[in-house]
């Protein structure tokens, strides 16, 4: 399994976008990084999973999925530090 960094831009204010929250959650081993950052870990590619999560975008909505490296560092994120440290 990998971990892939989802980020994205949501053009509609305003428009509720839990469906896009609850699909990505739906991956079961998540987390919520930043406001519009997500981690999930997964066996599907990348162009798997932004393909799946663009059912909850709108067309106008911007996605990006990317496979995660072997460095990272990061300060005041939402989710975990213990998460990533063990996944990323």
């Amino acid at each position: 399994m990998n971990c892939y960094i989802i980020t994205y831009d949501l053009r509609q204010p305003g428009r509720n976008y839990e469906a896009l929250y609850e699909a990505i959650q739906s991956y079961g081993t998540w987390a919520h990084i930043n406001q519009s950052t997500w981690a999930v870990v997964t066996t599907q590619s990348a162009v798997q999973i932004r393909d799946f999560l663009l059912n909850s975008m709108d067309a106008n909505d911007s996605i990006f999925v990317v496979k995660s490296g072997t460095e990272a560092a990061w300060q005041n994120v939402i989710c975990r530090h213990n998460w990533l440290q063990e996944r990323l």
